[in-house]
């Protein structure tokens, strides 16, 4: 029992440390990559447990081993946004200026009432109220009303990197996001943290913050 004891004071460390080390962003948006990776962990945790005489060894091993590709991964998604499609999926418009994409409803399996329950619970009850309701990576529905926004914020730079689907749905090419960037004093895209369209067509500019600074300030 004492032995039992100690194995599971041992696992439960190494899964906290674990969680500790995936963040708070990392278990608050769980997309189904997440998912698999706390059910694996918590799956190779209870082996020990439940087995005294499997490897304790081997299920630290294998937890870290897990940890290490999460962190690896969100590394390369953060500067693959094709990787970060390819393991996590896309957002998807399911309601578009107040028209249901029915092919898209059909690719996700969404039937309408599962559609209109989700509106129900985002205080949508009428189609009439929604602009645009996006099937996020993590399967939550963002709903953005009638009322709230002409048109839905376009991202067009982040990090660095241009978002060329996105340019193109914003009306715009690479040489005049480039000169509307330098017109704001950033001839450098690799200095760009952030620029995006808001939902008034209105461009917004932040740069990376200097060493010394923690947050990003709009450059007017």
């Amino acid at each position: 029992m004492f032995i039992i004891c100690i194995r599971t004071l041992i696992l439960y460390i190494v899964v906290l440390f674990a969680l500790r080390v995936m963040g708070k962003a990392e278990l608050s948006k769980m997309s189904t990559f997440q998912m698999v990776v706390l059910f694996m962990i918590a799956e190779l945790a209870s082996i020990p447990i439940d087995e005294p005489a499997a490897s304790l060894l081997g299920g630290v091993v294998a937890i870290l081993t897990l940890l290490f590709l999460q962190v690896l991964f969100s590394i390369i998604s953060i500067k693959s946004e094709k990787f970060k499609a390819l393991i996590n999926g896309r957002p998807t418009i399911i309601v578009d200026k107040g028209r249901i994409n029915v092919k898209e409803l059909e690719r996700l399996r969404i039937t309408i009432n599962e559609l209109f329950e989700q509106l129900r619970i985002g205080n949508c009850p009428s189609l009439s109220d929604v602009e645009y309701a996006v099937m996020e990576d993590n399967g939550e529905l963002s709903i953005i009303k009638t009322a709230d926004h002409e048109k839905l914020p376009i991202v067009l730079v982040s990090d660095g990197r241009i978002y060329k689907e996105n340019l193109k749905t914003a009306g715009l090419d690479r040489r005049t996001l480039l000169h509307m960037l330098e017109s704001r004093g950033l001839s450098d895209l690799n200095k760009v943290f952030l620029a995006f369209y808001d939902g008034q067509h209105q461009f917004h500019v932040y740069p990376f913050p200097p060493p010394d600074q923690s947050f990003a300030k709009e450059v007017e």
